[in-house]
């Protein structure tokens, strides 16, 4: 089983690849989707769209793995990412993919089992799962931590299907 996992955003929407074969699990790629601030909205959302229909034809997934948008505060970023999401699960439906949505305290409770973990908590503990080699590509840190948290949807998903 391949597993599309999906950390959504605008500017940056982190992505990673795993195959699940039994009981092993292998992290493919993890990367991002970058879009320029100096585009439009809508020329923002055509590009994500563009680049995951890419991924999705490279990698053929059986099914997608996404973070469910959770904003307390801006509510401008999240009708932004909102919009992002709506964009990634149409794409996702154009190619027959399914998707499933996980709340980022579900993530965080599955994959570190703290479901208030911090950035960092969770990248540790991707770390003690696949090895050192989960580091940061030549990005900047905040960066990698969306392929990070893409990574831990993957997975979230991989852990909600072994219930």
């Amino acid at each position: 089983m391949i597993i599309l996992g999906i950390d959504p955003g605008t500017a940056t929407t982190g992505y990673s690849i795993l195959s699940l074969d039994g009981d092993i699990i292998i992290p493919i790629e993890f990367d991002l989707i970058e879009t320029s601030k100096d585009i439009s909205p809508e020329k923002r959302l055509s590009f994500i769209y563009q680049e995951l229909e890419n991924i999705i034809k490279k990698y053929s997934p059986d099914l997608m793995a996404i973070e469910r948008v959770f904003f307390a505060t801006n509510a401008r970023t999240a009708i932004r990412v909102g919009q992002a999401i709506g964009v990634m699960m149409l794409c996702a439906a154009s190619s027959e993919v399914p998707v499933f949505e996980y709340a980022p305290g579900t993530i965080k409770k599955l994959i570190s089992g703290n479901g208030r973990a911090d950035k960092k908590m969770m990248q540790q503990s991707l770390r003690k799962i696949f090895g050192p080699s989960i580091r940061s590509k030549a990005h900047k840190k905040t960066h990698f931590d969306n392929a990070a948290d893409a990574l831990a949807v993957a997975l979230c998903h991989v852990y909600y299907l072994r219930k």
